[in-house]
């Protein structure tokens, strides 16, 4: 069974299918973007639900559903904690440990951010006492952690040693270098402590990846080869943006490097992580099996970011960067972007970002992917180079 396709895909089909010319049927739209008629008309239905225009439950009311199915699971599973947690500290011969508590109600489905919570606990002393035997050192530790988290919890401004003042009137003696460790290795520092660094000036961050499309020649100097032999073994990723009346809108594109075809894109007002990990994500979506994929990008934020990086961990795809300052690097990506600059960016002014995304989805699927012949795929498009590449692996198979 195909995957489906990505959310913001099936959102820019709609709008070109809806701002099309008098005279331009759906099916030569659909055939535009490698989908059925069928599959588009429902596709527009969907959407006339979702704007109002005709009955039927949209997603915000499904989405409503679950939040709210959600919040009365929650509300039950707090009501759980309060009502054993009553019965748990009314026995005879009670432990002054609250973590077999824990235990037994996450053995019953109530997990155990809901009970830390609940209980104003810590999680990370548990979870030490969950993996080993509790020793009666392992046992102070825990009275200090804690000690110390609710020190912090009432006041963040304060710093290790006001905490360790705070944790002593509790019973809760330590030395300094004791609260100092304990405050380290949870994160528990002042507010203020720490003042953020500005980014103006600054040199861009290390890589998280290394350079795997770098090569050396005789002289030592360093080359970069973007060549593939199969699709879905090297993609290039970079990120574009241009002005309109209502603002900047940014692009997010990744390339198979063996067909040249844009197999994943994500447009937003903003120039965040989620616009690099929502381009990789309907990359994958489109493209099947990806694990072991080489994803080659700069040093920007977006691509060094946490939210990318497990992106591709969990696709089991291979990150790679290249050098700061070096555009050739990530040169056969710049290319698509100065042909995506002159025959659409710089075309016209824009006035609104709508009318430039519908442009820019329109140019790259219509034009880029099934009519523009390229020298270096034997003046073949992206779409029949791939069709070529594919059958034969098809019939093998």
């Amino acid at each position: 069974m195909p995957k489906p396709y990505p959310k913001e895909f099936r959102d820019d089909v709609v709008r070109v299918a809806r701002n099309r010319e008098p005279g331009v049927h759906l099916k030569q739209i659909a055939a535009d973007f490698g989908i059925s008629e069928s599959c588009l008309t429902n596709w527009l239905k969907t959407a006339d639900v979702e704007d109002g225009t005709k009955p039927g439950t949209t997603t915000a009311d499904n989405a409503e559903l679950r939040a709210a199915k959600k919040r009365i699971r929650l509300l039950e599973q707090e009501n759980e904690v309060l009502r054993r947690a009553a019965a748990y500290l009314s026995q005879a011969n009670l432990p002054k440990m609250m973590y077999p508590l824990v235990r037994e109600l996450a053995v019953d489905g109530v997990p155990v951010t809901v009970t830390c919570r609940v209980l104003k606990i810590a999680r990370q002393p548990y979870y030490r006492w969950l993996a080993h035997p509790v020793t009666d050192s392992d046992l102070e530790q825990a009275y200090r952690a804690n000690a110390l988290f609710d020190a912090h919890r009432e006041d963040p401004e304060f710093g290790y040693r006001f905490l360790l003042d705070e944790a002593r009137e509790a019973g809760e003696a330590m030395a300094v270098r004791t609260a100092w460790r304990i405050c380290s290795a949870n994160g528990w520092w002042s507010a203020f402590g720490k003042p953020k660094r500005g980014k103006n000036g600054k040199k861009p961050g290390p890589p998280v990846h290394d350079d795997l499309c770098a090569v050396t020649d005789d002289k030592g100097r360093v080359r970069h080869a973007f060549t593939a032999e199969s699709l879905n073994e090297l993609w290039l990723t970079d990120i574009t943006e241009h002005w309109t009346g209502e603002g900047k809108l940014y692009l997010c594109a990744i390339k198979d490097v063996s067909s040249n075809r844009i197999v994943g894109y994500s447009i937003d007002s903003r120039m965040k992580s989620r616009l690099a990990v929502a381009a990789l994500n309907n990359a994958a979506a489109r493209r099947g099996d990806v694990a072991g994929c080489v994803v080659h990008s700069d040093r920007g934020s977006q691509f060094r970011s946490r939210k990318f990086v497990h992106a591709l961990n969990r696709h089991a795809m291979v990150g790679s960067m290249g050098r700061v300052g070096a555009a050739g690097d990530n040169a056969a990506m710049e290319s698509f972007f100065s042909l995506l600059q002159k025959n659409v960016l710089d075309r016209r002014a824009w006035a609104t970002r709508e009318e430039l995304r519908i442009e820019i989805v329109t140019w790259i699927e219509r034009t880029y992917h099934r009519r523009r012949r390229q020298d270096a795929l034997g003046r073949l498009t992206p779409i029949e180079y791939e069709t070529i590449m594919t059958t034969p692996a098809t019939q093998a198979a």
